[in-house]
């Protein structure tokens, strides 16, 4: 299975998360390095991205620590405490403590990498 690291930097908050075998989490690992700017609602990180990915196997409910592409928003979403506004593609979970992302600002600068063999790996 695949990870990645979910890096805010301002928020002291490094993480990985193991990849499901989905569509959509294979599309994103293909365009990874990504960086952006995290926005909050409620008990949820979340950010827009590169891909655009259509709905596959979507759930309205998702666990604390789920981690999932919103189709609508072209968004990478962090789930720790809540359910989605709207259906979500689930990509994974994270593997630590998900209220860590509850100190993430709205504006902060946020980045997934892939992690190969525990290195994040390098963009070609």
């Amino acid at each position: 299975m695949a990870k990645l690291r979910i890096v805010a930097k301002d928020a002291n908050v490094s993480m990985t998360a193991t990849l499901n075998e989905s569509e959509t989490a294979k599309k994103l690992l293909k365009i990874l390095p990504i960086e952006s700017h995290a926005q909050t609602w409620g008990e949820e990180v979340y950010f827009e991205t590169p891909l655009h990915a259509p709905e596959q196997d979507p759930h309205a409910e998702v666990p604390s620590g789920t981690i999932a592409y919103w189709p609508p928003g072209h968004a990478f979403c962090i789930f720790f405490g809540q359910e989605p506004y709207s259906p979500v593609n689930v990509l994974g979970a994270l593997d630590g403590e998900a209220k860590l992302f509850a100190r993430v600002k709205s504006g902060e600068k946020i980045r997934l990498e892939h992690v190969e063999e525990g290195k994040p790996k390098a963009k070609k």
